[in-house]
């Protein structure tokens, strides 16, 4: 079950709310807990009892460990034992493909047979769900969030339903106080339900009609230096409005349910440096990486050297945390590189590139980093580097020009202008607080999110559900 299906729209979420604000306001964490798990194990009831235990571990461990004193030799025992227990979990599940995979392929270029092996399944949410336990057992042991006594309030902040499959990674501390008690207002359910219908049409309207053309570049043996633009750039656009689509939509159920989670984008592809770009994209998994990777190997505190390797390390761990993939390594190299780049370029003393020179560089590097996130391995990403380069002719393909429609084309037009919108924000009537709104753009604030819901809606009619992309993280 997606956001984005009729399941979920008219069976899931009127339910959901009727036995949520039917329920006395002390005990709405039980609906979002139980609730929560069952849509959850709508995939698969083995991955719910994977989560519960996960939950259970986490919970256990943390307590004895406050018992003990979080920062006591077994408090910091009990830490280590609550990390490996959580990593291990994923790197089974994420990782024993790739490592035996990988040790087959060495066997197999020495000469010797490989190991027999049955294929992992993933189970969904997974990665983000470790992290959640990972950054509340290193927040109880630095102490800079309670100890949560309850299980059940616990157990709902990991379960709840809008942010368990894909994020965003909302860390114990930032709704601690809701899950213990959150108010409810009509215009405070009529704003999330708004910004959950801008996130639908972003997913349906936009990135689900790109999503076509993208997959159909990737798929050629010998791109066009114009197929495999279209292919990059497409992707470019359909990541962003599917993963800004789902986090709005999350932030929006969260807002509905009386929860303020964290946003998770801030119009990135208008950054005028890698560094700003890292902090407008995903940025609850930037801060993440930051917080709990990052400033753990050491930060900027050894110096130059040291400082450029905790950057590289950083971003290749981020790279390898999407997927058991040599591309997302390669992504993760990229990025890292670049990040080291820009930092010893101001270093150097170099002040920031002017803006629109900065956001063009910035983007092509951004563009050239997601053919490697894409691409199902190696080959194709570089098939695909050939074809940027002209190396497999340059106009459009047969191949790829009767598989586009016209209405394709335009969605990508139109992508392209909403993502430059906010370089217009302090002329456009509809950036400003309602309030402060003429009437009729009041008016239009409020009817253009349901009249794209309702697009949406009919997207979704004539065509099968799109799972979002970074369900498969």
């Amino acid at each position: 079950m997606i956001f984005a299906s009729f399941e979920f729209l008219f069976l899931f979420l009127p339910l959901f709310f009727a036995v949520y604000f039917l329920t006395p306001f002390r005990h709405r964490n039980w609906p979002v807990l139980l609730l929560s798990w069952g849509f959850y194990a709508w995939w698969r009831v083995d991955f719910l009892a994977l989560l519960v235990a996960v939950t259970v571990f986490t919970y256990a461990t943390v307590m004895a460990m406050d018992r003990a004193g979080p920062q006591s030799p077994r408090g910091t025992l009990l830490l280590k034992l609550g990390l490996v227990g959580n990593l291990g979990v994923l790197a089974y599940f994420k990782y024993a493909n790739f490592g035996v995979g990988a040790f087959n392929d060495l066997l197999a270029s020495i000469g010797l047979a490989p190991l027999g092996w049955s294929e992992i399944l993933l189970p969904i949410g997974l990665s983000f769900y470790v992290l959640q336990s990972v950054s509340y057992l290193v927040d109880v042991w630095r102490g800079d969030v309670p100890v949560s006594r309850s299980f059940v309030n616990y157990a709902a902040y990991k379960a709840i339903f809008s942010q368990l499959i894909a994020g965003p990674i909302v860390r114990y501390a930032e709704i601690e106080q809701e899950l213990k008690g959150r108010t409810h207002t009509l215009a405070q359910f009529g704003l999330g339900a708004r910004r959950f219908m801008v996130g639908f049409a972003m997913k349906v309207g936009l990135a689900d009609t790109i999503s076509p053309v993208v997959d159909a570049v990737f798929a050629l043996p010998e791109p066009s230096l114009v197929d495999s633009w279209t292919g990059a750039l497409g992707y470019t656009l359909q990541l962003y409005f599917d993963f800004a689509g789902y986090s709005a939509m999350a932030i929006g159920l969260a807002l509905m349910m009386g929860f303020h989670f964290p946003e998770n984008f801030n119009f990135p592809y208008l950054s005028g440096s890698i560094q700003q770009f890292w902090q407008r994209w995903h940025m609850t998994l930037s801060r993440f990486l930051r917080d709990y990777l990052y400033i753990s190997l050491g930060g900027n505190r050894g110096g130059e050297r040291r400082t450029y390797l905790n950057l590289l390390a950083t971003m290749v761990i981020g790279g390898f945390w999407h997927g058991a993939n040599w591309t997302f390594l390669l992504w993760g190299f990229w990025h890292g590189g670049l990040l080291a780049l820009h930092r010893w370029w101001r270093a150097a003393g170099h002040g920031p590139m002017r803006y629109p020179a900065g956001v063009a560089l910035t983007m092509l590097a951004v563009v050239i980093g997601w053919v490697a996130f894409r691409a199902p391995d190696l080959a194709t990403a570089f098939r695909l580097y050939g074809g940027m380069l002209g190396l497999h002719g340059t106009g459009l393909s047969d191949a790829l020009a009767w598989q586009v429609m016209p209405d394709q084309w335009w969605t990508g037009a139109l992508a392209i202008v909403i993502c430059a919108l906010p370089l217009l924000a302090h002329r456009l009537p509809w950036e400003r607080p309602p309030e402060a709104m003429h009437p009729a753009w009041r008016a239009a604030w409020v009817v253009a999110p349901l009249a794209g819901f309702v697009l949406g809606l009919v997207l979704l009619y004539s065509r099968a559900a799109v799972p979002f992309l970074y369900f498969q993280f």
